[in-house]
C-alpha cells in the first residue's frame, strides 16, 4: 500500500468539508483511481467532477499517471474571476 496526501482547494475543499486527507492505495494507483476513491469517499465532489484537475507532487497531471507512497495530490477546481 501506498500512503498520499490529498489536499482540498476552493470549492472542492468547500464540498469535502476537509482541507486534507489521507489515503492508503494500491501500488498501482492512478491519478484517474484516485479521483473516483475521491467521489466515492466525498459524493458532493461530483457536482465538479468533470472540471477537476489533480496535480502531483505541484504538477498538473493526466489521468493515467502513477502515484507513489508520499507523493502530495491537490484537487484544483476550476478557476474563474476577473
Amino acid at each position: 500500500m501506498i500512503r498520499v496526501t490529498v489536499i482540498f482547494f476552493a470549492r472542492a475543499r468547500d464540498l469535502a468539508g476537509t482541507e486534507k486527507a489521507v489515503f492508503e492505495l494500491s501500488p498501482d494507483a492512478t491519478t484517474s483511481l484516485m479521483m473516483q476513491v475521491l467521489v466515492d469517499r466525498y459524493p458532493a465532489l461530483r457536482e465538479l467532477q468533470d472540471h477537476l484537475r489533480l496535480a502531483v507532487n505541484r504538477s498538473y497531471a493526466a489521468g493515467t499517471a502513477a502515484l507513489r507512497d508520499g507523493d502530495e495530490v491537490a484537487v484544483i477546481p476550476p478557476v474563474s474571476g476577473g
